[in-house]
């Protein structure tokens, strides 16, 4: 079944491992001459938005039709509790990072960006929907 997974959604899952490194290795302090307001909110957004899009796209390349049902799980509500798990893993998982809910709110933002992406998409590739 994970060969399954790994051979349909490899792209998102390399992003999603990726995410993973990223909110649970330490992050070196650099120095930075230009400030960028909430700059960690939109690096989560972002993040959570690509992810939700790419999952979206191979969603659509490995299936003929789509069901509403699944990509409504798999690719806004999972992507949502993903985000959600990796704040609590910064929180007690971690020494050097910390779990936030502006954090977690700015997942679920990135999300909700990524599926309404696939939804366009969806809008503009014809793809018959099953519901």
């Amino acid at each position: 079944m994970l060969h399954k997974y790994l051979c349909r959604y490899p792209v998102a899952l390399f992003v999603a491992a990726c995410i993973v490194l990223l909110s649970l290795l330490p992050i070196p302090d650099m120095k930075v001459n230009v400030h960028v307001p909430l700059a960690d909110k939109w690096t989560h957004m972002v993040m959570y938005g690509v992810l939700t899009f790419i999952i979206w796209v191979e969603y659509q390349r490995s299936h003929g039709r789509r069901n509403m049902l699944k990509l409504t799980f798999f690719a806004f509500l999972a992507p949502i509790a993903f985000g959600g798990l990796m704040e609590l893993a910064q929180m007690y998982l971690t020494t050097c990072r910390s779990g936030e809910w502006l954090d977690f709110a700015a997942d679920a933002i990135g999300v909700c960006i990524g599926a309404v992406g696939g939804l366009l998409m969806k809008r503009y590739t014809g793809v018959k929907v099953k519901r």
